[in-house]
C-alpha cells in the first residue's frame, strides 16, 4: 500500500508540467483550426464568413477573419507560450460565442450533422487551465520576464522552524 501512495506522490511531481502541457496541445490544435480556414476548408474564410452571416452575425466576413487571425496567430503563441493568458481569455471568448451562435443549438452532443459543444467545453477547459495557472515551463513569457519564475503548482517550500517568542 505504502508502495502504491509513494507512486501517486511522485505524479505530483509532475504537476508543474501540466500547463505546458495543456498549452501546447490546445494552441496546435487551434492554430490546425486557423490553418484549415486559410486553405480553403470548408471554402476558406469567406466561406466561413458566409456561414457566420448566415448565423446571424454582423459583419460575418470581417469576423471570419478576426477568428481565423485568432486561431493561427494565437494558436501558434500559446504552442511558444507568449501573450498566454492573453490569448486563452480571448480564445475562451470566441468559443463562448460560438457555443451561443452555432454549436449550442446542437446540444452537448450533436444528434445530427455537425458537432455539439462538447469540443468546444473541452477547448474552454484548457484554456481556462492556462488562464488561471499561467503558461508553465517553458514558455517565452518566462524568459521574457511576464510571468512569475515560480508556478502555482509548484511544491510549498518548507518554512523555518521560528523558536517561541520571537516575531517574524
Amino acid at each position: 500500500m505504502n508502495a502504491i501512495v509513494q507512486s501517486a506522490r511522485g505524479l505530483g511531481l509532475g504537476a508543474g508540467l501540466a500547463p505546458v502541457m495543456v498549452r501546447v496541445i490546445v494552441g496546435a490544435l487551434m492554430f490546425a483550426h486557423g490553418v484549415d480556414k486559410l486553405s480553403n476548408g470548408r471554402s476558406g474564410v469567406a466561406g466561413f464568413g458566409e456561414f457566420l452571416s448566415s448565423q446571424g452575425a454582423p459583419a460575418g466576413l470581417v469576423l471570419a477573419w478576426m477568428v481565423t487571425l485568432l486561431e493561427t496567430v494565437g494558436g501558434a503563441m500559446l504552442v511558444l507560450g507568449l501573450l498566454s493568458r492573453l490569448v486563452a481569455g480571448l480564445m475562451t471568448l470566441e468559443l463562448l460565442g460560438a457555443i451561443v451562435m452555432v454549436t449550442g443549438a446542437n446540444g452537448l452532443i450533436a444528434d445530427g450533422p455537425g458537432v455539439g459543444y462538447e469540443r468546444d467545453l473541452a477547448y474552454i477547459m484548457g484554456l481556462l487551465t492556462v488562464l488561471l495557472l499561467g503558461p508553465g515551463r517553458p514558455s517565452l513569457d518566462h524568459l521574457l520576464g511576464f510571468e512569475e519564475a515560480e508556478h502555482p503548482l509548484a511544491p510549498a517550500r518548507p518554512q523555518p522552524a521560528r523558536l517561541e517568542g520571537t516575531t517574524p
